[in-house]
């Protein structure tokens, strides 16, 4: 019986045993091929192909005619395909009785990963018995596991930060409140650099809520909030601190003519009549404005000194602004005026 007539018969069966095998002639043309090698190359014209023009042979390293190949039976080979994707192969090869050719049975080895991914391979191009199966299975269920895990922790992130953001967020204004100026200061203050914080107040804010009402108030803080929104940049804190009571933190180092240009300018806008329900609401705001450099130092400290500047602009006729000096703490009052 001819080496053709042999693979003939056993084709059906190795085709389920070894889905990676091949057929060769005693001159190493390719007679037959299992279905999952043929998957990997569904374009190539296997049928008389030789078999070193389709692998590229990569160990043993002494093998390079298919006389070698045919003559190390039970020798396990390392190969790569010579065209692209260049995958990494290992076979075995076996005699056929009466040295007719050999069949030559192929596997992925490590390379199993990425030959799934690179051919879309299943389950069904291996054989039942073969471990590759489990460790797919394996590598599957770790797959899911771990897109499941990285779901839930970017589920679980997504709701930390909404919930941070939540508590540290104002929510008539749209600013940061209280509580992340108790987050942010001290934060600026451990790194060192400059910064710059004022402390503003509105003017005559409280006849609003009395005579107009609390929506009108809320409109009032609103549109304060704009301007001051505007007026900084996206890298600066803008805060309600509570009432009509504003914060807003700079990081580095700021000269002091920008601090006043921009103090200026708050309080230009914010002296500007706002209209709600076709009524004209005139407000102005105080600006007490401290600065500060290096470790150390309190936020409660910065904070008070802000506030100390700002009760010495209410003390002076209000709609004004003033830096912080070490006197205001022997001269400060007690109240702030609305």
């Amino acid at each position: 019986m001819t080496h053709s007539h042999v693979c003939q018969r056993l084709s059906g069966a190795l085709d389920i045993l070894c889905p990676m095998h091949l057929c060769v002639s005693p001159t190493g043309h390719i007679r037959h091929v299992g279905p999952t090698l043929q998957k990997l190359r569904p374009d190539l014209t296997w049928s008389n192909m030789r078999f070193l023009e389709v692998f590229d042979l990569q160990r043993p390293r002494n093998i390079t005619t298919m006389q070698q190949v045919l003559a190390i039976n039970a020798l396990k080979l390392h190969m790569k395909f010579r065209d692209r994707p260049r995958t990494t192969l290992q076979g075995i090869v076996v005699d056929m009785p009466q040295g007719d050719g050999a069949i030559i049975n192929l596997s992925f080895g490590i390379s199993i990963l990425d030959a799934v991914g690179d051919y879309k391979l299943t389950s069904s191009d291996f054989a039942a018995t073969d471990m590759a199966i489990e460790m797919l299975y394996l590598v599957e269920a770790k797959s899911a596991a771990m897109e499941a895990s990285r779901t839930l922790n970017h589920r679980l992130q997504t709701a930390k930060i909404a919930a941070e953001e939540q508590a540290f967020t104002d929510t008539l204004t749209g600013l940061k409140n209280r509580r992340a100026v108790d987050h942010v200061l001290p934060r600026v203050i451990e790194a060192g650099r400059g910064f710059a914080l004022m402390q503003l107040d509105l003017d005559f804010f409280k006849p609003v809520n009395d005579s107009m009402g609390h929506a009108a108030g809320d409109y009032v803080l609103q549109q304060v909030a704009k301007i001051l929104t505007e007026e900084t940049r996206q890298d600066d804190d803008v805060v309600r601190i509570g009432g009509d009571e504003f914060v807003l933190i700079f990081q580095g180092d700021i000269p002091k003519e920008k601090l006043i240009t921009l103090a200026e300018r708050i309080i230009t806008r914010i002296k500007e009549p706002i209209t709600f329900q076709g009524k004209a609401i005139q407000v102005s705001a105080s600006i007490g404005i401290t600065t500060g450099r290096g470790r150390g130092a309190a936020p409660e400290h910065i904070l008070n000194e802000a506030d100390l500047a700002l009760y010495a602009c209410k003390d002076n006729g209000r709609g004004q602004f003033a830096f912080f000096t070490p006197s205001m703490k022997r001269t400060a009052p007690h109240q702030v005026l609305g």
